[in-house]
């Protein structure tokens, strides 16, 4: 669990967002996992002008505390299951959380924890309890090609369904990125908007970015999440996820059957090319500019 040079550039770009830090909670105490130039470019990026020196400084304990003290926070709260990393608070988030810390944070930041908890409903449903009205749930979580990283790697429709008016939020951001040299962030587009399953084949791996405002308290999970084309199917609201195809997967079976196996080879090939080709002529991914 660690910010990285997307990790920092993230709660950075969080912070111009409108995102307080007053308050964090940290899931997981996440450490520092960015030379001290990376990181002074990536501040200088966002209107911070640190010296050598000074971000230096952030990392001189291999822990995020100093970072997110840069940006505003006041409070640092952190979490975890062990004390091995001397976590402010341990706790188990395969269990309930204790209900003094819930509404306390501005912040609750999952930089990779998540993925690692077995009931991750019951994971998830703490970190939006301690989120305060007005405040934000921050994650950077896996999805492709994480296979054996933790229990899970997620899909965006998730963090749709999950960060809902009928929750209490709304999901301001959700971004996705290969893990690659300078590799470019995309907005994903939400599977109810445009009627259709949102999908990625891709050979890096890949993660999402989750902004999430916490806009009234409620029931948090009633009634439970379902998946938009499915609700279509059983509602016969055409406008809410009406066609599950996912951008792989037109041609019909009985077709890819007969296809010679030199060309299912392409096929794989083509699927699995740079994200950024994908992107440029889907829908479903819209290229966020940010500051150099």
């Amino acid at each position: 669990m660690g910010l990285d040079i997307n990790g920092t550039k993230f709660l950075l770009f969080a912070k111009r967002l409108g995102v307080s830090f007053g308050e964090t909670a940290m899931i997981g105490r996440q450490e520092m996992l960015v030379s001290s130039g990376v990181l002074k470019a990536n501040l200088k990026a966002f209107g911070y002008a640190l010296s050598d020196a000074e971000s230096g400084e952030l990392l001189a304990d291999k822990f995020a505390e100093p970072f997110l003290k840069t940006l505003g926070a006041r409070e640092i709260v952190s979490f975890d299951a062990s004390d091995y990393e001397n976590a402010s608070v341990t706790h188990d988030f395969n269990l309930p959380i204790p209900s003094e810390y819930k509404g306390k944070f501005s912040a609750v930041l999952d930089g990779g924890t998540l993925e690692h908890i077995f009931n991750f409903p019951t994971a998830i449903k703490n970190c939006m309890e301690m989120v305060r009205e007005g405040g934000h749930y921050l994650s950077i979580t896996p999805a492709n090609n994480h296979l054996g990283h933790g229990f899970y790697q997620f899909s965006p429709e998730l963090f749709f369904r999950i960060f809902s008016s009928q929750n209490g939020f709304e999901l301001e951001r959700l971004m996705i990125f290969e893990e690659t040299l300078n590799s470019p962030w995309y907005e994903v587009v939400d599977p109810d908007a445009v009627n259709e399953r949102v999908t990625l084949v891709n050979s890096a791996h890949t993660m999402l970015l989750v902004v999430a405002r916490k806009i009234k308290t409620m029931e948090i999970f009633d009634p439970m999440p379902q998946q938009s084309d499915y609700v279509s199917a059983w509602t016969g609201d055409h406008n809410s996820g009406s066609a599950p195809s996912p951008r792989f997967s037109r041609l019909p079976f009985r077709e890819l059957l007969v296809l010679p196996l030199t060309a299912v080879r392409k096929l794989r090939l083509a699927a699995a090319r740079s994200f950024g080709m994908l992107t440029r002529q889907n829908k479903h991914f819209k290229k966020v500019e940010l500051p150099e």
